[in-house]
């Protein structure tokens, strides 16, 4: 009767997963017997619902009975009670994770998101696992999503806050891969047709160069580090090589940056200035080459909304047409991030860019926005939104046709992009996830040899965090 009463008062403590009181019926599910014999050599079965030996099991682990904790969870029969099943699989994650066996756990934890993506508590104990082996980028991605979830207790948002601080603190080193392949129905950006100007009274046309098809392959490759000089101040160093090659190599473009400069760390922040240059290769000819000063900053208004801000200052010097082309680029970039809860989120962007010439057909003012729109979504989707405008207005003339006319025109364009990217979790090679980006981009000009339509189809492989 004694046993009785202890297993009864076993089975009333709640299961560890849930944040607050555990909402699973605990007659819903079959009732597996539990089997135990005593030194005597006397068996005894207890019979108990299947969350009534997760509630068992739960109790053990928060013991340190991991062993017989793991041999409830593991020879539970299967139920087709998603509560329950959740319960179990947290639990197995559990008893990995406190034995130091982080990778069995990071696995445990990403199959449950992949499933079930708003599982809060989850994606914090899989950021503690990514702690735990110093991967702090990915720490910090989990528990920022952690962050902006709903009804978690003030003591766990702390503790989240204080963890991600320290994560920020411990980034000190990155690397990112990135491959994939293009087709474009318009590398060229062509509009194709004719332009025909009157004399005498007869046209004289020529052929618009046509819109051409081409397949890229496009290879991101980079990495970041960050001398320590004191609690709060790192020296960041940070480089980026971006591929794009085609069948028609006339187009490959090539491009290179690096970065280097001071970087302050705080609870809610950084800032970081830093000296730039960068170098780019088209069509295999050297293009142009940039140097000059950025800073980028980020603030954490609220566990769901922040907000940064990048400027952008440096000398452009063009390998060929320099006298027209040579000048500098001002630009200013603020953005916005808010998220709805630990699945779903908003980016806002926007730009101011100042580009000045030789020549002020070639000088500009661009103004841009952007607001995306991410998801992840069951069964391992994720799912990214975004349209993008841009408007640019030129200083200068330049001589085009116009109204049949050979006369100077400034040009001014309204530039489009609407792009969707589709990924899936659960198709996993080493790390990376196979995406699938598709984009239209649409330009209007009042000259219409300036103006173009394009659709690019993207598969590509990207690191999974």
């Amino acid at each position: 009767m004694l046993k009785r009463i202890v297993l009864i008062l076993l089975f009333m403590i709640q299961p560890m997963f849930a944040w607050a009181e555990s909402d699973i019926n605990s007659d819903a599910t079959q009732s597996p017997t539990i089997v135990r014999k005593d030194n005597s050599g006397k068996v005894t079965e207890l019979l108990m619902t299947s969350m009534d030996a997760i509630k068992l099991a739960g109790n053990l682990v928060d013991r340190g009975d991991y062993e017989h904790a793991s041999q409830i969870l593991t020879k539970l029969p299967e139920t087709d009670n998603i509560e329950v099943e959740t319960e179990r699989w947290y639990l197995l994650a559990q008893i990995f994770q406190r034995t130091g066996d982080y990778e069995r756990a990071i696995k445990i934890y990403r199959q449950m998101l992949d499933e079930r993506p708003d599982l809060v508590k989850v994606r914090y104990e899989l950021a503690l696992c990514y702690m735990a082996q110093k991967q702090w980028y990915r720490a910090d991605y989990n528990l920022r999503l952690a962050m902006a979830g709903d009804d978690i207790p003030p003591k766990i948002k702390q503790q989240m806050i204080y963890y991600r601080y320290i994560a920020r603190q411990n980034k000190r080193w990155n690397v990112w891969f990135n491959f994939g392949a293009a087709p474009d129905n318009n590398v060229n950006q062509a509009t194709g047709g004719n332009e025909c100007i009157m004399y005498g009274g007869y046209p004289f046309c020529h052929e618009l160069p046509k819109p051409e098809k081409a397949i890229g392959y496009n290879l991101s490759l980079g990495g970041n580090y960050e001398f320590v000089l004191s609690e709060h101040w790192r020296w960041k160093n940070e480089t980026n090589i971006y591929i794009n090659t085609y069948d028609k190599h006339k187009y490959d473009d090539v491009y290179l940056s690096l970065a280097s400069g001071p970087r302050y760390i705080w609870e809610n922040g950084d800032v970081w200035l830093s000296g730039i240059a960068s170098r780019r290769w088209y069509g295999g000819e050297k293009y142009n080459w940039s140097g000059g000063g950025r800073l980028d900053t980020h603030y954490d208004w609220t566990r769901k909304f922040s907000t940064g801000l990048s400027l952008r200052v440096v000398q452009n010097t063009f390998d060929e047409n320099g006298d027209f082309m040579d000048g500098q680029t001002y630009s200013v970039s603020p953005y916005a991030t808010y998220s709805l809860d630990s699945t779903k989120y908003f980016v806002l962007r926007g730009g101011i860019e100042r580009d000045t010439a030789g020549v002020d057909a070639y000088a500009d003012w661009r103004y841009s926005t952007s607001i995306g729109f991410g998801a992840e979504l069951p069964w391992g989707f994720n799912v990214y939104l975004e349209p993008a405008f841009s408007w640019v207005n030129y200083d200068g003339p330049r001589w085009t046709v116009k109204n049949h006319t050979y006369q100077p025109v400034v040009e001014r364009d309204f530039i489009q992009r609407y792009t969707v990217s589709l990924s899936n979790s659960k198709i996993d090679f080493m790390g990376f996830v196979p995406t699938l980006t598709f984009s239209y981009t649409s330009r209007e000009s009042n000259i219409h040899s300036r103006e173009y339509d394009k659709f690019i189809t993207e598969f590509s492989f990207r690191q999974r965090f």
